[in-house]
């Protein structure tokens, strides 16, 4: 059995109580133990590595403790897994820059805000996206600053109807990485429950992604 950490809190606009009571039901459903903690309290004990083989941040904004970061930073290097999805992971604790560096990617905007956009999977061997087609979502579509040496799994292409200056821009919506000898997850996609549930390729991906980062 895999054994995950959850840790929420942060700005509720993108409901981390609601989203990760979702995924931690749907991880526990396919074989995971799942922790969930509202604080960063079980973080900043440490020795995260000989406890789990998963962290998730579900945590937008917000401020990590210097305790806390190191903790995930060294877990990660040493073979725990991480992995998230939009706001929750990749656009959390914004003057962290080593913790960007292990997630490989910082939101930046979304123009239009909540809109109707296409989801283009490229890769469609990886077992996380293997048998998903292209599909449509009606959220935020996010644009990311991302690491060049992330493996890309599925883009979306940005219209420049709100932002004519990046009319036919390509961007990352799902990639894995490595940080240290740890897996490294990630989907913009999943602003709140309704995303999920509306949308099954988004849970679907989201679920995939988690259980391959685990150790």
């Amino acid at each position: 059995m895999k054994n995950c950490i959850i840790f929420r809190g942060g700005w509720d606009g993108h409901q981390p109580v609601e989203t990760s009571e979702l995924v931690a039901k749907a991880l526990r459903e396919r074989g995971f133990k799942v922790d969930v903690f509202d604080d960063q309290k079980a973080l900043e004990e440490g020795s995260l590595e000989q406890k789990y083989d998963l962290i998730i941040p579900v945590w937008t904004m917000g401020v990590i403790s210097g305790r806390a970061e190191r903790a995930i930073l060294e877990a990660v290097k040493r073979g725990v897994g991480i992995g998230g999805w939009h706001g929750g992971m990749c656009d959390a604790f914004r003057n962290n820059t080593e913790y960007q560096f292990m997630t490989g990617g910082q939101w930046v905007a979304h123009p239009g805000n909540t809109i109707d956009y296409m989801v283009n999977i490229i890769d469609h061997d990886d077992p996380i996206t293997k048998g998903i087609e292209d599909f449509k979502v009606h959220s935020e579509q996010y644009y990311m600053h991302t690491d060049p040496s992330n493996k890309v799994l599925a883009t979306t292409t940005f219209s420049g109807e709100h932002a004519a200056w990046i009319d036919g821009t390509v961007m990352p919506v799902v990639w894995t990485r490595r940080y240290g000898e740890g897996k490294v997850f990630y989907s913009s996609l999943g602003h709140g429950v309704e995303d999920f549930l509306s949308t099954p390729q988004i849970l679907e991906i989201t679920l995939r992604g988690l259980a391959w980062a685990a150790r």
